[in-house]
């Protein structure tokens, strides 16, 4: 269906101007790995346009069709050169918009999406229109269902260039004129449909006074019985368009690619006198030594020991969890995930560091990855969340700290993001490669190039402090002895032999 007759509020110009926005959510920009400085665009032809109810054919041999919920922008009053602040003034409403496209025919196109996305009925629009002056143009929220699941809510307060920064910027050089048609970018969870899909957008205004609404929009998607030509460019699909159309390596059926270590990769495993050293000492007295040193925050508050009398010594790998957000887990939190990988590559002598931002109301890691990190030598776990099977966990040879047990799934409360990465875990910053040492009293991060140095100096305190509590067994009183005075030093190191 190529016509927009039934979109109830959209003047019927004849045909005008549909101009698209690439990249303008924030969600969908990390989706695809790239912030624009500027907006950019692209035409849609205005038979491309079809009203709710109707149809969308994936020709016959194509693959890869996908659709974008939108917020659409109509211009009321023709503008040209306008600024800004004055913009807005030239919208006559907005309503909802689903930008089809055919990733098939993406490498045809060299960019101008003319046939990728310019089919008949690939832009459907409607069913109603907002009324401009019933709303703030920064509190619309744009939704997507496909067959009744929600696959997309986001909201115009989070756009990277807001709409009056559009109609402002495309008149610069053309005259926006009543009818036409801005689309005004899509967030995360666009991916692919197939023949039978039901896929519906909603525009509404959630704050405005009688919470004004589109209504849905509701596409169904067909099969294609016409096979192309041989006179232009058939369908084309390989694994980098896949992704693309799906979202993610996972979503589209392939193996997911190894997150690349960045600049801040773990250094080489531990001295191993250092690290001898390091596990003689306790962490209160490699605490002092760094306090001397103006480091004070480097203990990780808040975690525990899972069974008593453990001590961990390692260097740090590091894993860093978001708050949960349904789009967000939806893109990240399945498949080989970031919290999967690390405990997949962990090796001997590390330590796996996870930033759940002190939110202990779920589990961040359980027996199987606890068992997998085990079997790969890792020298333990530290997170500021919580842990399920926590029993279970306890009884492996694997030292962990946390918050404590939570019999929650990770989805509950947190995304899976990113790993090897400057963290925050416990109030501590950690570094991959930061020496990590936990026993009864907790776990501190000790910068890797203080590491030697903090362990000699560790070891000869003990020693000194070992023979200040034997005093005290003999009965001696602590003033003057803890710490030494001038009198109690000179006996400590004549016994020493110094």
């Amino acid at each position: 269906m190529s016509s927009h007759q039934g979109i109830e509020g959209l003047p019927n110009s004849g045909g005008g101007k549909i101009i698209a926005v690439h990249l303008n959510y924030p969600s969908r920009a990390a989706q695809r790995g790239r912030t624009p400085e500027h907006p950019s665009y692209f035409l849609k032809p205005w038979s491309s346009v079809s009203s709710t109810g109707g149809t969308i054919e994936r020709p016959a041999g194509a693959e890869l069709l996908a659709f974008e919920g939108e917020i659409a922008i109509i211009i009321g009053t023709a503008a040209r050169r306008v600024r800004v602040e004055d913009a807005w003034q030239h919208v006559s409403g907005v309503t909802a918009a689903n930008d089809f496209g055919l990733y098939d025919l993406r490498s045809a196109d060299k960019g101008s999406n003319l046939r990728s996305k310019g089919g008949d009925g690939y832009t459907p629009l409607g069913p109603s229109v907002i009324s401009a002056e019933q709303i703030d143009p920064a509190a619309l929220r744009v939704r997507t269902w496909v067959n009744g699941v929600v696959v997309q809510d986001d909201t115009s307060d989070t756009l990277l260039f807001p709409f009056a920064q559009l109609i402002a910027d495309l008149s610069q050089l053309s005259t926006l004129e009543p009818g036409d048609v801005i689309l005004t970018g899509t967030p995360a969870g666009s991916s692919v449909v197939v023949p039978g899909d039901v896929v519906e957008v909603e525009v509404d205004a959630p704050t405005a006074p009688g919470t004004p609404t589109s209504g849905r929009l509701v596409t169904t998607v067909v099969e294609g019985t016409e096979p192309f030509g041989g006179f232009g460019a058939k369908p084309v699909v390989d694994d980098h368009q896949r992704i693309e159309a799906w979202g993610d390596a996972v979503a589209a059926g392939l193996p997911a690619p190894a997150e690349p270590l960045t600049a801040a990769s773990p250094a080489e495993p531990l001295d191993p006198a250092v690290a001898e050293q390091l596990a003689s000492v306790t962490t209160a007295t490699l605490s002092a030594k760094l306090r001397a040193r103006g480091y004070t925050e480097v203990f990780i508050e808040g975690v525990h020991a899972s069974r008593p009398g453990t001590r961990m010594v390692g260097v740090a790998r590091t894993l860093r969890f978001v708050a949960y957000r349904p789009d967000l887990f939806a893109e990240r939190g399945n498949g080989f995930n970031a919290q999967k990988r690390i405990f997949d590559t962990v090796e001997a002598g590390e330590v796996i560091v996870i930033e759940a931002r002190g939110e202990r109301g779920t589990g961040t890691v359980g027996d199987v990855l606890a068992l997998r990190a085990q079997q790969r030598g890792a020298a333990g776990v530290v997170t500021d969340g919580g842990i399920r099977d926590a029993e279970q966990v306890a009884a492996f040879d694997l030292p962990t700290f946390s918050q404590g047990p939570h019999p929650s799934v990770l989805g509950r409360r947190h995304v899976p993001w990113e790993i090897d990465v400057a963290v925050t875990c416990g109030g501590a910053t950690v570094l991959p490669g930061d020496v990590i040492v936990g026993d009864g009293d907790g776990v501190i991060a000790i910068p890797r190039a203080l590491a030697a140095e903090v362990a000699a100096e560790a070891v000869v305190q003990e020693a000194e402090d070992a023979w200040i509590a034997e005093q005290v067994r003999g009965g001696a009183a602590v003033d003057g002895l803890f710490p030494l005075n001038a009198e109690w030093r000179a006996r400590y190191e004549s016994e020493q032999g110094r």
